[in-house]
């Protein structure tokens, strides 16, 4: 069930990119009366889903959910059409346009995502504000893994300071250190406070584990519910108990009780329970699955978060604040793929990973988050200037209005064709990545 919601969120999200980097085309185009002859949803080789026609434009949605297009008369694009392109330039086709308003039509994909990521977050800023828990109310500390332990850190410690600067938002300190940012990290360990520096080499490290072994957040495994037939609902336990330990070893926060749970699997033994102040040793049996199927109360509710409302009118620089930085953000991101240490080729993901970032469950929140960010991606992506993408015909327009001489259409029918077989390429290669991950 998590991976059909997951599998419709994807969809209904790629759906709607799509619809909106389209219609900054279709619009641009209409505004300077070039005719649009087709206007789809995902790709339509052989045969598309349905159609429909309505004056100029055909409407319709593909069968392969790779993209989608507006087919703008007079320009070399997806469909090659090259017998059109023999023809006489009219008056209502691309070619026979201005430059600068090509490039305006080109761009309307690119600027449409922006303006629908800038949408959402003004949105989501106005009616939900936004939520984030602050560094300092982070009172349980962090629990490390081994990149933090090789690092200094240790289970327990309170992050203080990132490059002697108190950070606001905890949320923020894992970005900081995969973006490569953090020269010294200080920490409160026990009433103390120690510096650590971060080497060069460590950033490589980071990178090549994605941040899987570096540190989380660290709460109690306070019980809020029991699953059915749960372990420990029949053991005894209760909801608002604390587990803090197993066989006799003390595991004070919930990810310390996961790891050290699988030690006993089909095997008799003792949770440590404090209850209301006391200490109780509880006997239960761990079964195969190594789960006592009890939920842990939530983060939200451990920890004092804290809100920033925004006005209608203050939620709009908020949101273009926050289109901005997310952009630019993801900019330095793409930056990172050209460092040696960071193995580009094992790091990029397809389907299977944007699928993934969104939640099991249905949460409109959630998604909307996610669909803004993958929106700025798109726009990002499109203005590459590679053939086959909307930034490859940028770099021909520039070109064109920089010399005032267009380029050849056979050379550009040629690096259409070049870019649309990297493109295919690029997905084939990007989606193989993802399955290999499935069996490692």
């Amino acid at each position: 069930m998590d991976v059909l919601i997951k599998t419709l969120q994807f969809f209904l999200s790629l759906s709607v990119l799509i619809i909106i980097h389209e219609m900054g085309h279709y619009f641009a185009a209409r505004a300077f009366k070039v005719r649009v002859e087709k206007f789809y949803l995902f790709f339509d080789p052989w045969f598309s889903i349905f159609k429909i026609k309505r004056g100029e434009t055909e409407y319709g949605m593909g069968w392969l959910p790779l993209g989608g297009y507006v087919k703008i008369a007079g320009m070399i694009d997806e469909s090659m059409d090259r017998e059109a392109m023999k023809q006489p330039p009219k008056d209502y086709e691309f070619r026979s346009k201005p430059a600068w308003q090509r490039l305006i039509i080109m761009l309307g994909g690119v600027t449409f995502n922006i303006l629908l990521a800038i949408l959402i977050y003004v949105v989501m800023l106005f009616s939900h504000g936004e939520e984030y828990l602050p560094a300092e109310n982070v009172k349980y500390g962090i629990v490390a893994d081994s990149l933090a332990l090789d690092l200094g850190m240790q289970t327990g410690d309170k992050i203080i300071e990132i490059n002697g600067l108190r950070p606001v938002d905890f949320m923020d300190i894992p970005k900081e250190f995969i973006m490569g940012n953090v020269k010294t990290v200080t920490v409160e360990r026990q009433g103390e406070f120690v510096r650590l520096d971060v080497p060069d080499s460590f950033f490589g490290k980071l990178i090549s584990t994605r941040g899987s072994r570096f540190f989380s957040l660290r709460y109690p495994f306070i019980v809020e519910a029991f699953l059915p037939n749960s372990a420990a609902e029949e053991a005894g336990v209760r909801p608002g108990d604390h587990v803090a330990g197993i066989g006799g070893v003390e595991t004070w926060s919930f990810d310390e009780f996961r790891t050290e749970i699988g030690n006993y699997r089909n095997q008799e033994t003792a949770l440590i329970v404090y209850r209301e102040g006391e200490r109780l040793e509880i006997p239960i049996t761990i079964p195969e699955s190594g789960a006592i199927g009890a939920y842990v109360t939530p983060i939200d509710q451990l920890f004092e978060f804290e809100t920033r409302n925004y006005s209608f009118f203050a939620a709009i620089p908020a949101g273009i604040t926050k289109a901005y930085t997310t952009t630019v953000d993801y900019v330095k991101q793409l930056g990172l793929l050209f460092r040696p240490e960071v193995k580009a080729t094992e790091s990029l993901g397809g389907f299977i990973s944007i699928g993934n970032i969104f939640a099991p469950t249905w949460n409109w929140l959630h998604f909307w988050t996610i669909t803004a960010f993958l929106s700025v991606i798109l726009a990002v992506m499109n203005v590459l200037p590679i053939p086959a993408l909307d930034g490859g015909h940028v770099m021909f327009l520039l070109y064109e209005v920089v010399t005032r001489r267009k380029p050849n259409e056979k050379f550009m029918e040629y690096a259409q064709m070049v870019g649309m077989i990297l493109l295919l390429g690029l997905i084939l290669f990007v989606n193989f990545n993802d399955v290999m991950r499935l069996f490692r």
